[in-house]
Order: structure tokens, then sequence, then C-alpha cells
């Protein structure tokens, strides 16, 4: 159960700090079912993340309301955390080979070549890379933004304060239309689809072939199509970048910032209008990883509101 934790519930959270945001709720008389209270946001991300832990790993409600020895709790804890961690570092070392064979097989292919086993081509080095993970509010087309970007300099500093250009339908970005075509880059979905569907899925542009009873085991696809998203949109970046091995901080860019920005843009929906964008979105995602004809799954029809429920209310 441990390994999808740092795929589904969050990106570097112990399980034992998840459970006590949980403990201290009880302690305090606070409301469960209430997901943004007064609390500090980043204690309402953990409670957040806790019930996604809770739905992901069944176990833990059982483990929370069983009487166990503080020792045989920190076992379990470690052994969770390490298959959580483990899954990380399975997927990262995945992608770092997978994700360099998919830019190699651009037309023309990337100059200098991107080496499956080694990083130090990738990132800001390199054209074909620096272009998906610069900042959309820079112009990677202009020799001086690059420059800047490769030189640290204080007008273009790389931070989780702009979306990467990954993100966006062929990396387009309109300020006056910030949200248009965000989470809908090519690449992410081919990420996404191979680390949650299957790697031969990732290389289909079509999902209408899906087996159905593929599927029906896969379960819960807006759920899972919401946690991970955000999971995908951090794996990629780390793959992309020139950074040799996993870690939060990455020159300037924050990956659990990223992360909490990506959360946040999902999870907390301030008007109507902003969760209609969202749930559009998810509806865009779940066709193009589930195919078009299997939208009863995760948008079911209204069916109280169609002729033949209106008919069957007859006085």
């Amino acid at each position: 159960e441990g390994r999808v934790i740092r795929r589904l519930v969050c990106l570097t959270d112990r399980v034992e700090d998840l459970i006590a945001e949980f403990d201290r709720r009880v302690m305090l008389g606070i409301d469960l079912d209430d997901d943004a209270s007064l609390n500090d946001p980043e204690d309402d991300r953990k409670y957040r993340s806790y019930k996604k832990l809770v739905a992901w790993c069944p176990s833990i409600r059982k483990l929370i309301h069983s009487v166990v020895e503080n020792a045989e709790l920190s076992h379990i804890y470690s052994k969770l955390n390490k298959g959580a961690d483990g899954a990380r570092a399975d997927d990262t070392t995945r992608l770092k080979v997978t994700v360099a064979s998919w830019l190699m097989q651009q037309t023309p292919p990337p100059s200098p070549v991107i080496h499956g086993q080694n990083k130090l081509g990738r990132g800001f080095n390199n054209d074909a890379t620096g272009r998906l993970i610069c900042p959309v509010d820079y112009d990677w087309n202009d020799p001086v933004v690059q420059q800047g970007v490769r030189d640290y300099h204080p007008d273009y500093r790389v931070t989780a304060h702009s979306w990467p250009a990954f993100l966006y339908q062929d990396g387009k970005y309109d300020p006056l239309k910030p949200v248009d075509g965000l989470f809908k880059g090519k690449l992410l979905l081919k990420t996404f689809k191979y680390i949650f569907t299957s790697p031969t899925s990732a290389e289909a542009d079509d999902q209408e072939q899906l087996d159905p009873e593929m599927l029906s085991l896969q379960g819960r696809p807006k759920q899972r199509r919401t946690d991970g998203e955000r999971r995908t949109r951090c794996d990629l970046r780390f793959a992309l970048s020139s950074t040799g091995s996993w870690r939060i901080i990455d020159d300037e860019f924050d990956h659990q910032e990223f992360y909490d920005n990506i959360v946040d843009f999902l999870e907390l929906a301030v008007t109507s209008d902003v969760a209609k964008e969202v749930e559009d979105l998810l509806f865009w995602w779940n066709r193009k990883v589930f195919g078009r004809k299997h939208v009863s799954t995760y948008r079911p029809q209204r069916v109280e509101q169609l002729s033949v429920a209106r008919c069957s209310v007859r006085h």
C-alpha cells in the first residue's frame, strides 16, 4: 500500500505526520468534514492528504481504530514510508530514460543529444528541455531570456511562482487567459499514462481501444485523475531538469511549492465558475485517458431529469 502514497496522496509528507494532523483535530474538536478551516494552510493541506491516505490505504483506517504498541506503529509507518519513497525512486528512474527517448524522437532530434542515463545535458543546458521547463512568463525564443535564465539573472528567476511551459497545450500561454490550455500539455499526458495506465497506452493518441475490463479495474477515474495529475507534473519537471537525483529544491525551484500550487488550483475553487473550469479540465483528462466512449464512467447521466423519470412521476 505504501507505493500509492507518493503517487496519489502527497509529495513528501510522512505517514505519521498526516495521522498526527488527524489526531490534533480530534483533540481540538475541529470539524473533521471541514477541509479548509481557520487553521494554517499547511495544516489544512496535511489534513486533505490524510483523507486521501485513508481512501487509498484502507489499512490505515483500521490501524487508527486499533490498539497498537508505539514500537509496532513506528515499524508500520516505516514500511509505508519506505514503500512510498521506493515508488517515487522507481518512477523517476524509469522516466529519466523514457522521457529522453520521447524527446529524441522529435524531428529534427534535439542537439546536443539527450542521453537516457545522463541528465547533465538536460534542463536549461539544452534547447529542447529548456523550452519545456521555461516559465511561461518568459519568452524562451529570446536569446536574452535564455542567457538570463542560465546566468541566474534576478530578472529571469525560475521559481514555482510561474508555470513551466510543458503544462500548457502546445506550450502556448496567454496572459489575458492564463487558464486556457493549462495542464493539457502533450508530454504531460503521455507521462501520466505511462505511470498510471501502461507504457503502451502512453504511445497511443486515441484511447478508444482501451479494454473495458481494464477500465473497470482502474476504478474511481475522476479521483485518480485529480490525485495523480499533480504528482505527474512534478515527475516530469524533474525528468526534464539537469538535476541528477531527486530533491525538493532544484536551484530556486521548489517542487513542494509547485505541487502545492497545483493542489490548490484543483481543490480550492473559490467560485462556481472556477469549479466549473476544474470540472471541465478533469472531463478533458478522463476522455483523453479512458476514451470518449467510456464517458458514463466518469460523468454519469442525471437520469432523474430525463424523459423516462419525468414520465414515471405521474399524478
